[in-house]
């Protein structure tokens, strides 16, 4: 692989409004994330067809998302179109059903999703919110963390035996703070109280086997006081020394605030990697990519971990079968 095609698998981006077949070949793009506005106009035919539009354009698998939480994050399932009953919140699922009912929903989401050619729905919430006010809590199961942590091994276990990637979100774990979408945000929390109660549902989902780790923009004091989790190589090390993950582990969305207005796009692309991120989910890849291979070229991000980078993110795509197709 030549050292564009290396960094470009390193993105995992927005479909764009324009150019989506051009940018997969020029960008050698990593993946696609389907929002809104990429499903709810299109029949199922038609998104199927866009889908293998743009895996036929790439030269490498693409790895294919969609967030399909439930509830309040869902992107194909508001379509009605595409999927006839909306996907429902894990809290509504678990209090009429419990675990058995969150089997059952995984395995109708996994069966749509693979039906459209999508290989992960970005799920599960693996945070621990207990406040009803909290920004996150509506994604959560809404219980503690022992709870949270039979729910999230339900869900990965779950997701294996379908053959659908999980993605275990918001790494070091949301708790009941603020909207990084709009802000930037502080958790002032102990590393002891997060050990205790917010790291146990992804020590869970990484025993079962978890396939990647999403990591939040909070900037968590007590793990490091003076930059987004995102893009902080304490955060990083803690996860993969720790909590010992050994699969992908990517950056929560780029555009949000609580990074974008702490550092520019360029240098935020870069730093994700150097943090130790395997994938960037964002829009500004067409200026981030560039100035990472300028980077490497320059020695400051190095080709040794930019090729363990791009090996977990072929294995990841490898085990979903994207090479058998």
């Amino acid at each position: 692989m030549s050292l564009a095609e290396k960094v470009g698998q390193l993105f995992f981006v927005r479909v764009p409004e324009t150019n989506q077949i051009a940018d997969i070949q020029e960008y050698h793009l990593g993946g696609y994330v389907l929002f809104g506005r990429d499903v709810d106009k299109e029949s199922i035919e038609g998104l199927k067809g866009k889908i293998r539009s743009y895996q036929a354009a790439s030269s490498i698998p693409l790895l294919i998302g969609s967030d399909e939480e439930g509830g309040t994050v869902t992107r194909i399932s508001r379509n009605t179109n595409l999927v006839k009953t909306p996907f429902e919140s894990p809290q509504t699922i678990y209090q009429e059903s419990g675990l058995a009912g969150i089997v059952a929903d995984t395995q109708r989401k996994s069966e749509i999703l693979k039906a459209f050619g999508i290989q992960t729905g970005l799920f599960p919430v693996a945070d621990v919110a207990t406040d009803p006010q909290a920004f996150i809590y509506d994604r959560t199961l809404g219980m503690d963390a022992q709870t949270t942590s039979e729910y999230v091994k339900t869900v990965v276990q779950t997701l294996k035996e379908e053959h659908v990637g999980s993605t275990l979100k918001h790494f070091p774990g949301y708790g009941n703070n603020r909207d990084s979408h709009v802000e930037i945000v502080t958790d002032t929390r102990s590393l002891e109280e997060l050990r205790q109660s917010d790291f146990l549902p992804f020590k869970a989902g990484i025993e079962a086997g978890a396939d990647s780790v999403l990591v939040n923009h909070n900037i968590v004091t007590s793990i490091d006081a003076t930059q987004p989790a995102s893009i902080s190589p304490a955060v990083h090390r803690l996860l993969r020394q720790e909590l010992v993950f050994q699969g992908v582990i990517m950056t929560d969305d780029m555009d949000m605030a609580g990074l974008a207005d702490f550092i520019s796009q360029e240098e935020a692309g870069l730093k994700a990697l150097q943090a130790g991120n395997d994938l960037v989910m964002s829009s500004s890849y067409a200026t981030q990519i560039p100035y990472v291979i300028q980077a490497v070229k320059a020695g400051q991000y190095s080709e040794s971990e930019l090729n363990q980078a791009v090996k977990r993110v072929l294995t990841w795509k490898q085990a979903l079968g994207l090479f058998a197709q």
